[in-house]
């Protein structure tokens, strides 16, 4: 074992430079019919692999909370009948950073042939995934926090920052309210808080 010596800022701040870097590389138009179609969308659905798929669970929670159906899409259960789940006008976003992860390339296929919506997140604008995509979503990743640059880490930040983006925005663009939000989230510190008023 070496002797312990670890700077705390630096993870912070490259999953911050990153944040910011996606920030600037998401085209508007993009983030803005990405918006529109989840706010028109009866069903949602995410799906990635790894890190990607984990942030995906986080971002159907994200819009249930608001009243948007949606479900996180396992790659293997998607080409074993779950993509059934998947209708015309739907919405589905498949996320990988570098655009090539095999398990999504059917799934973007089957989906646009049902007429959903596929929504790609990566960092590679001229991937098989983005282009398969009605809607490209630029992530920034300037490099991962370990020494190694090879953990998902980084990355899980940026998708989840993107993710969060969302749902803010499809707040405002629903006009959707906290007393709604009370009728389905009456657990916690959260909901006593809009409860008690």
């Amino acid at each position: 074992m070496s002797e312990y010596s670890f700077d705390l800022k630096v993870p912070f701040a490259i999953e911050a430079e990153s944040i910011m870097k996606t920030a600037e590389a998401i085209d508007p138009a993009e983030f803005e019919k990405a918006v529109k179609a989840l706010a028109k969308a009866e069903r949602i659905a995410a799906s990635g692999c790894g890190h990607s798929g984990i942030a995906c669970r986080h971002f159907a929670h994200l819009m249930c909370c608001i009243e948007r159906p949606a479900r996180f899409i396992s790659p293997a259960e998607a080409v074993h009948g779950a993509l059934g789940y998947m209708q015309k006008g739907d919405v589905i976003l498949l996320v990988s950073r570098g655009g090539k992860t095999d398990e999504l390339m059917p799934i973007a296929d089957i989906c646009k042939g049902k007429g959903a919506i596929v929504i790609a997140v990566t960092e590679n604008l001229e991937s098989p995934l983005a282009k398969k995509a009605d809607i490209t979503l630029a992530m920034a990743v300037t490099r991962e926090c370990d020494k190694y640059n090879c953990q998902g880490t980084t990355s899980f930040a940026v998708t989840n920052a993107i993710f969060d983006a969302l749902q803010t925005a499809l707040v405002e663009y629903t006009d959707y309210r906290n007393e709604k939000f009370a009728v389905v989230h009456p657990g916690g510190a959260v909901g006593k808080r809009l409860n008690s008023k």
